[in-house]
């Protein structure tokens, strides 16, 4: 059995604009394939040949996927009796690769929630018998190809398959992450998650360090400088708002009640984060006169979207950053667990990568 196409996980209710998304860059691609989406279900599917469509559409490259999963099987009908015996088969049809790790999962939608004790007894029951046919190594093997479950109902579920290096390594793409008892605001978390998983492990090591120098603009009442400040950046604090009292005890961080729309830095910065509640398009360009001045050398931001043609609005507030930039840059934009009606991107010229 050949890969029927691609499954790709999502914020519940976003699903018409990963749809969007996946169609144009296929087309842009060359590649054929058409998505199926309900709303508010957590998922799209994108059929067509699964192994050419992830070739040309990069996990990095999506902004509204969360996880992507090139498509094994679609199972109707299981018998809740015996639901092994047909996904044992499903597997052994797809080629019966040898997987480094089971992942069974629910979407995460109002419909999928309730599911999560099924995932949870079905993958403990379907482990030992993936193992006995050769199908599962023994322990998680993180150089492997990832299994994945994917119950939508309790007699209805999708197989398919994520490759390290191009997939989210958590299921469902939704990293765990918890609130610090000392964070400012629940926002703090939005950029916890960018850090982790929009900038890779070698810029985090050099960038993130004692001495480096960041600006927060918008940045009451303190989230995001509070992250920065403890990794031990230096951060300017631009808002006309107030900061909470603690966020200024690190000794790390100035306060300057100023317009992010205004202010800029007397010398170039290692960091520029914004998250103001602004229009995405004015926004985008102002984050890329940054760049264009030199005012930072990477920057993460995020772009509040309207509620209708969300991907259409994301390409365009992209190519007026790019414009507004006036140089190469390296961009990874992505809608993350912890954004909302929002998507957050990361930006650095090529050579600091």
């Amino acid at each position: 059995m050949t890969s029927t196409g691609l499954l790709c996980h999502c914020r519940a209710g976003f699903e018409p604009d990963l749809a969007a998304e996946l169609t144009d860059r296929a087309a842009e691609a060359g590649e054929a394939g058409y998505a199926r989406a309900q709303r508010d279900s957590g998922f799209v599917e994108f059929l067509g040949d699964g192994d050419a469509l992830s070739k040309a559409l990069p996990f990095d490259a999506l902004v509204f996927a969360r996880q992507k999963l090139v498509l094994l099987a679609e199972l109707r009908g299981l018998d809740p009796k015996d639901r092994i015996t047909p996904l044992l088969a499903a597997i052994t049809d797809a080629g019966g690769t040898r997987h480094g790790e089971l992942i069974v999962e629910h979407p995460d939608s109002d419909a999928g929630k309730p599911l999560s004790g099924l995932a949870r007894s079905f993958g403990n029951a379907l482990r030992p018998a993936l193992r006995k046919q050769g199908l599962l190594t023994a322990t998680d093997n993180p150089r492997l190809p990832r299994l994945h479950v994917c119950f939508v109902a309790g007699d209805h579920a999708f197989v398919a398959r994520s490759q390290p290096g191009d997939s989210a390594p958590w299921p469902l793409g939704i990293p765990r992450l918890r609130v610090h008892a000392d964070a400012p605001s629940r926002s703090a978390l939005k950029l916890e998650e960018a850090l982790l998983t929009l900038v890779d492990d070698t810029t985090r090591e050099r960038q993130l360090q004692d001495g480096k120098t960041a600006a927060d603009l918008g940045a009451a009442p303190g989230g995001w400088t509070w992250v920065l400040a403890r990794h031990g950046l230096r951060v300017t604090a631009i808002d006309n708002g107030p900061l909470r009292p603690h966020v200024l005890e690190h000794g790390l961080v100035e306060h300057l009640r100023a317009d992010g729309f205004r202010w800029q830095p007397q010398r170039p910065l290692d960091w520029m984060v914004c998250d103001m509640v602004e229009q995405p398009a004015r926004v985008a360009v102002r984050m890329g006169e940054w760049f264009r001045e030199g005012w930072c050398r990477q920057a993460i931001f995020n772009l509040k979207l309207p509620m209708k043609k969300r991907w259409q609005e994301t390409r365009h507030c992209l190519d007026l950053f790019r414009d507004s930039a006036g140089l190469p840059l390296d961009l990874r934009a992505r809608q993350l667990y912890h954004d909302r009606e929002e998507i957050t991107v990361f930006a650095v010229p090529p050579r600091r990568r």
